[in-house]
């Protein structure tokens, strides 16, 4: 009954820290659809070649809500998926604070900064200049997808935007309450051991861990780096795909199930490459 508790609690505590990024993008996103101008809205969805740039930036701020507010964003098509893809492969939740509480880690920060900057910023722009080919998004008025079934239209900005972050938000809190169950269940340590300490599989598998929309994902490959059972590529594959809750919130709110495929599979294509590359450089 404690433990059941405690995940409770912290499955509350993890979607917490989310709701303010939450609240703050549907604000935005409403206040644009119900108040800003044609010339507005045409300007934030062509932010070109430096909203990848843009992305990568905020991605690297320790903050898991950056993804929450990007997939928003995305799916009301005010970015790119360039730079919704930059801001997924630079974010690295929980792993900054991680690294900066141990003074021995921080040449491992700087290099991890610098890694997922670089590769953030060059994928978002890589895709964005073949994304039109592939994903072949319809000409939408922006917000379409995001606002089609809700009648945001017919509420004022407050009372649409409180809407959808509660709707999220309840969404959010049970992944959490779903995901800290099952690593309850399974264990650090036997994670540990699956994640074959050494291989040059490695990588492979701590990128499919990233997978995990939590930011208990970021945690777990961040101890496990330093306790010596992940290597920094492995590491790096890790923490790339680990985009924490935002991967979740894009497969809540964008309905193009296709779309969502090819953000993961390039995100995860991209990962193993730069933490298989840092295997060489860093090993």
């Amino acid at each position: 009954m404690e433990n059941l508790l405690e995940i409770i609690w912290d499955a509350v505590l993890d979607s917490l820290k989310n709701l303010p990024f939450l609240l703050g993008a549907y604000l935005l996103i409403e206040f644009i659809e119900h108040r800003a101008s044609q010339r507005l809205t045409q300007a934030l969805t062509r932010l070109g070649p430096l909203g990848p740039l843009g992305g990568a930036v905020l991605g690297c701020v320790p903050q898991c809500g950056f993804s929450v507010a990007a997939a928003n964003f995305y799916a009301g098509r005010l970015i790119s998926p360039g730079t919704l893809l930059a801001v997924f492969l630079a974010t690295s939740d929980e792993a900054l604070p991680i690294l900066l509480s141990h003074p021995e880690a921080l040449d491992s920060l700087g290099r991890l900064l610098g890694v997922k900057f670089v590769a953030a910023a060059l994928l978002g722009i890589a895709v964005d200049l073949v994304a039109v080919h592939v994903l072949h998004h319809e000409e939408k008025v922006p917000f379409h997808d995001l606002c089609e079934d809700c009648g945001c239209e017919e509420k004022g900005v407050l009372r649409s935007a409180l809407t959808h972050t509660v709707k999220v938000f309840t969404f959010l809190l049970l992944v959490n309450f779903l995901l800290n169950w099952a690593i309850f269940l399974v264990g650090e340590d036997r994670i540990s051991r699956l994640l074959l300490s050494g291989s040059w599989f490695q990588p492979l598998l701590a990128g499919l861990l990233g997978f995990i929309p939590n930011c208990a994902a970021s945690v777990i490959l961040t101890e496990l780096y330093l306790g010596g059972s992940l290597s920094f590529g492995s590491a790096i594959a890790g923490l790339c795909t680990g985009a924490g809750l935002g991967l979740a919130v894009l497969f809540k709110v964008n309905r193009n199930f296709r779309d969502n495929l090819f953000i993961i599979g390039i995100l995860y294509v991209a990962a193993i490459l730069t933490g298989t590359l840092c295997q060489f450089l860093f090993s």
